[in-house]
């Protein structure tokens, strides 16, 4: 089984676990098999909304097997970021919700609301509701040379409606408004998955995630591995155009790859597939599982483009053998 050569599973929420209230198929029952094969579960969003023990109850709701003590939020990674660069007791200005709030509060540093209070940093993160004049206080304080702090810079999140604006596009309100770009905690920036390993231990850990974006560039920046899921944001066309930061060590439809035997790929073929390059384009010859195909396409388009990445419309066929 794939899990087998790993002690520690750094779990993504959005997309990969969930979506919005809802379990991904399979995906609860896939992380009890795993647990009670041994492996340290840990789930790590760039979500600073909610606190640990939310998180937690959420995800046992779903049948998920989950502690606070299993979450690890970009909320916590921020706060300790921010405990390291101002003074012990400091006030900090949360444009957020009780998430961060609680993890500032955790580090020892006292969460504030108003520019007034004259804040040694500003942490944002998102959260529902967000006001307006919590933005506007934000950038008071940062104007007035606070530490400008962002839990993560996800421009969008995953829902079962669709893509919703994140961290990151929200974060544009105070940097616009000041001229100041925030030092960012979550992924694919390395303070998160520091937090992760301070937090878990692990030293084989595999990143799962369903974002190249955050969640693989993420491992890539970290030197660990990846596995890249197709239940939240990314798509086959994506991973097979992407450039050496965002590919996956692995591909999987959802979380029960974890629990499979990973086929070898080898010169494009894997399964009943083989992809070749033919007149500027790629080609998918054979018969099996789509996965099976899109990994021997990875293969191929990644071999082709080395250091670079090849075009939509060179992987064009494939995309429509897959769907």
């Amino acid at each position: 089984m794939l899990i087998d050569g790993y002690d520690t599973l750094l779990l993504d929420l959005d997309g990969v676990v969930y979506l919005g209230s809802h379990a991904v198929p399979g995906a609860p029952e896939a992380l009890e098999e795993a647990q009670r094969r041994g492996a340290r579960l840990a789930y790590v969003t760039n979500n600073a909304s909610r606190t640990p023990a939310a998180i937690a109850g959420h995800l046992r709701e779903l049948g998920a097997p989950a502690t606070a003590d299993d979450i690890v939020t970009s909320a916590q990674a921020a706060a300790r970021l921010v405990a390291e660069r101002v003074p012990p007791g400091s006030s900090v200005l949360v444009v957020g919700g009780s998430g961060l709030r609680l993890a500032v509060r955790d580090r020892g540093l006292r969460p504030v609301s108003t520019a007034a209070e004259s804040p040694a940093a500003v942490v944002q993160g998102i959260a529902p509701g967000l006001a307006y004049g919590l933005l506007a206080e934000g950038a008071l304080a940062v104007r007035h040379g606070a530490l400008f702090v962002a839990s993560n810079r996800d421009s969008t999140m995953p829902t079962r409606r669709g893509e919703l604006p994140g961290n990151g596009a929200m974060v544009r309100v105070i940097a616009a408004a000041t001229g100041v770009e925030p030092v960012y905690a979550g992924k694919p920036d390395p303070p998160l998955h520091r937090e992760s390993m301070i937090r878990t231990g692990a030293r084989r850990p595999l990143v799962v995630g369903d974002r190249l974006d955050t969640d693989i560039e993420g491992a890539s920046n970290a030197g660990v591995e990846s596995l890249l899921v197709l239940t939240g944001v990314s798509t086959p066309a994506d991973v097979l155009t992407a450039e050496p930061r965002h590919r996956p060590t692995y591909v999987g439809e959802d979380l029960r790859t974890l629990l499979l035997p990973y086929p070898e790929v080898r010169d494009g073929a894997c399964g009943g597939w083989r992809a070749r390059w033919q007149y500027g384009a790629l080609r998918l010859d054979g018969d099996g599982s789509r996965i099976d195909g899109l990994r021997a396409a990875c293969a191929a388009a990644w071999t082709v483009a080395g250091e670079g990445r090849v075009e939509e419309d060179a992987v064009k066929p494939v995309l429509d053998r897959l769907r």
